[in-house]
């Protein structure tokens, strides 16, 4: 059994059978040699917690040394109040990544004393990771807001990577935006917030989720985020508007379209993006947006947006555009702009996005897409291995031109992830062809479905 679940099953033990003596020195020093070699451990429900009398046990064996004196990650995501007296006995100085989430029923005050606990037992911790607060600031315990904001401070030195999932006070915000090592954050941004702005120079991830449609902007005017690579943003609010737009003239004013390589932003309704507002963010490597097709296709990704993304970010290796590709897209980009793809983003290696299957029925010569001034730059050398075609349908009787046509722009795709039936003959035909025009090549295109 891996180690990081023999406390778990130590603990289970009495459960099952009646716990009538303490344990011999014998089976607690055999218990502790295993402890000490338990560097993680995880636990997604304390809905079986043992009984106290266990605790008590366990604590009378640590009284001179910590239980798990070299655990390093600790994560329990739904924790019952009867489980909390065991947090202390499970951390130690050496912890240094600690995840916890509490269920609805456990008292804030509870909550609280055991946060301002966190840096006496973990004075080094690096991350931290407090979820189920789904509470409005207003409502929020005041003693809660004092046990994060010293929590804070006193972790201000050592603490990388923070995430909670309750909206920010303006109290713990004015502790979280200053930590001068902080690296990775995650945060709720409520409605109408009156927060301060971002100084997190050493930052490099930042999720943010929305219930506002613009109160999150001003934590970008005037920031200082000198290093950050990498956003995430989740609007929880209807509809989303124009959300780029907004986004672009916020992050210029903080100058991170120079450092900005990821952009993810992932919507629960359907939307349709201003894509243009992206250009200016040339040192993009991954960027999705993702919104769904509810009951019709929402997508207005066209060969225009595609070109114009793809001279902007010769630097892209993962793009995925909305939702997976419907059955019936109202618009798509042809194979010209997939050859546009190929042409200006060598290292792209992943793709999703809408498009009209049958401009690849046809030959290229023939579909619009011939060379044109652009043919200078080849498409041949382009890195992309795995294509996610969603719903898209493939025309009866195409499947094999369909395979040439996707092999011509993209010659080293192996990985076609779809839906429907005719995939499967186009991945045969594209095996059949590589070995004829490629004798060297030995990886057979794959098809995956649901």
């Amino acid at each position: 059994m891996c180690q990081k679940y023999a406390f778990l099953r130590f603990l289970n033990y009495p459960i099952r059978k009646s716990f009538k003596r303490l344990p011999t020195t014998t089976e607690w020093a055999r218990f502790r040699k295993y402890a000490r070699r338990i560097r993680e451990l995880i636990q997604y429900s304390t809905q079986k917690t043992p009984p106290l009398e266990v605790f008590s046990v366990i604590q009378l064996g640590t009284i001179n040394e910590h239980l798990f004196p070299n655990l390093e990650i600790l994560e329990s995501r739904r924790i019952e109040e009867y489980f909390i007296p065991f947090i202390p006995l499970l951390l130690s100085p050496r912890t240094t990544n600690i995840a916890l989430g509490f269920e609805s029923n456990v008292p804030e005050a509870t909550i609280a004393s055991t946060i301002t606990t966190l840096p006496t037992l973990c004075p080094n911790a690096q991350a931290i990771s407090i979820g189920n607060l789904k509470t409005l600031p207003e409502d929020l315990n005041p003693i809660v807001v004092a046990a994060v904001s010293g929590m804070l401070l006193a972790n201000r030195n050592t603490l990388q990577e923070f995430a909670i999932d309750f909206s920010l006070t303006k109290e713990i915000s004015e502790v979280l935006y200053e930590l001068p090592n902080l690296r990775s954050l995650s945060v709720v941004i409520g409605e109408k917030p009156s927060l301060p702005s971002l100084y997190l120079p050493n930052i490099t991830e930042l999720e943010i989720i929305c219930d506002d449609e613009d109160g999150w902007l001003q934590l970008f005017h005037g920031a200082t985020l000198g290093r950050l690579e990498s956003v995430s943003l989740l609007p929880r609010y209807w509809p989303v508007g124009d959300f780029l737009g907004p986004f672009k003239r916020a992050a210029l004013s903080s100058s991170i379209q120079n450092t900005l390589s990821k952009f993810y932003i992932f919507s629960l309704c359907s939307w349709n993006p201003n894509y243009s507002s992206l250009l200016p963010f040339t040192q993009l490597i991954d960027l999705e947006i993702e919104s769904p097709c509810d009951d019709e296709c929402s997508s207005t990704v066209d060969d225009d947006i595609v070109i114009n993304l793809s001279r902007a970010m010769p630097k892209l290796k993962y793009l995925r555009l909305g939702d997976d590709p419907c059955r019936q897209p109202t618009t798509g980009v042809t194979a010209k702009g997939l050859m546009a793809l190929a042409r200006h983003c060598q290292d792209l290696s992943h793709l999703r996005i809408h498009f009209q299957v049958a401009s690849l029925s046809v030959p290229l010569a023939g579909s619009g897409a011939a060379p044109n001034a652009e043919s200078t730059v080849s498409w041949t050398n382009c890195a992309l291995t795995d294509f996610e075609v969603g719903k898209i349908p493939v025309p009866e009787g195409s499947m094999l031109m369909v395979a040439l046509t996707l092999l011509r722009i993209f010659p080293r795709l192996i990985v076609i992830s779809g839906t429907d039936p005719g995939w499967a003959e186009v991945g045969g035909a594209m095996y059949h062809s590589k070995g004829i025009v490629d004798r060297s090549g030995k990886q057979r295109p794959r098809i995956t479905t649901p």
